[in-house]
């Protein structure tokens, strides 16, 4: 299992209802995001919208993400979520990966 850690934005002003669309997460984006290899997926916000997220995946973050480009529910969505990012960039489009360069176990 690779570990994943990735950074993205969402608009501050939108804060409030995009934790609100994230207490309700849709079963079948669950669905996907498991049949497409992700696993201990977690988010972690600042106050200013900075975003970041970790995941536990087979075969990395491009590959787990490439999976999602394919699944339907997954691009409503990011239609869904579209707004809350800056300039109508899809969240799950501005991954910027970050580099693992310690783990303890």
């Amino acid at each position: 299992m690779k570990r994943a850690a990735f950074t993205f934005r969402i608009c501050p002003e939108k804060i409030p209802e995009y934790k609100e669309h994230h207490k309700a997460v849709w079963p079948e984006m669950k669905a996907a995001l498991s049949r497409n290899g992700w696993h201990n997926y977690t988010l972690f916000m600042k106050e200013n919208g900075e975003i970041y997220g970790y995941v536990e995946t087979p075969e990395g973050l491009e590959k787990a993400n490439a999976g999602m480009q394919c699944e339907e529910i997954n691009a409503q969505w990011q239609e869904m979520m579209a707004p809350f990012a800056p300039e109508g960039i899809k969240p799950d489009q501005s991954f910027i990966e970050l580099e693992e360069y310690f783990h303890l176990d």
